[in-house]
């Protein structure tokens, strides 16, 4: 009799536990996609509905820092031999001894590392140098008008174009100036010559914002050199004023 009993009860107990376990398989069991009372359709609609709704949430806007504005600094340039640069209103190039002169003055405009731009504050003008070595008056600023700032042994500071150099040796093209105050051509102007050393001179009191930059397209030309060859010279699609060396 109480073997019967003992045998009822651990058969209960089997049962109960397996039907705990089922209880919990079943709970874990997900629902097949085909037994989802939701049609097809329906389910494809909620799919994107979500998805529209979650890409047109409202981003909020970046908020930008202002790009510092360049200034340049208004500045006599002083030759070794004696002259200072000028540029006159027809777009000139050349030395004058007058220091006074309100045409003597230029602004140096950083556009790089050690990259300049040199402006004629009464003109307005960059000046620039072309493929021949010439210099020139442009109302434009092109990559001719970029001169790289460097300081030489004896404290002068030379320019030289940051576009054209020898193309043999690598040497430099530079801004130069004659015993006569002309303006010489780059290829000609060496680093270690008096021709090339310039005195930059600032205007005492606060920097000048210089005139904005613009982005002017240069497409090569063809120009003739003194030997009479052609060669491909860029020129401004504007209009630009020379001068004569």
């Amino acid at each position: 009799m109480m073997a019967a009993i003992a045998s009822s009860l651990i058969r209960q107990k089997r049962q109960a536990r397996e039907s705990n376990s089922d209880r919990v398989s079943t709970s874990k069991r997900r629902p097949s996609p085909s037994k989802d009372p939701r049609s097809l359709c329906e389910r494809h609609f909620l799919g994107v509905f979500s998805k529209v709704r979650f890409c047109s949430g409202k981003k909020r806007p970046v908020r930008r820092r202002p790009e510092p504005q360049l200034k340049g600094i208004v500045t006599r340039l002083f030759s070794q031999q004696g002259f200072y640069l000028q540029m006159q209103p027809n777009g000139t190039i050349d030395g004058s001894k007058d220091e006074n002169s309100d045409y003597t003055l230029f602004n140096l405009i950083p556009v790089g590392l050690r990259v300049v731009a040199i402006q004629g504050v009464k003109s307005g003008l960059y000046i620039g140098m072309n493929g021949e070595g010439m210099l020139y008056s442009s109302e434009m600023f092109t990559p001719e008008c970029r001169f790289k700032e460097s300081v030489f042994e004896n404290y002068y500071v030379i320019y030289s174009s940051t576009v054209y150099r020898q193309q043999e040796s690598g040497r430099a093209w530079f801004l130069g100036l004659t015993k006569e105050g002309q303006v010489m051509k780059g290829n000609r102007v060496k680093k270690t010559k008096p021709s090339s050393h310039f005195v930059p001179r600032p205007i005492e009191g606060k920097p000048q914002p210089p005139s904005p930059l613009p982005s002017a397209s240069w497409e090569p030309s063809s120009a003739r050199t003194s030997s009479g060859s052609r060669t491909s010279v860029p020129s401004l699609r504007r209009s630009s004023r020379g001068c004569t060396s």
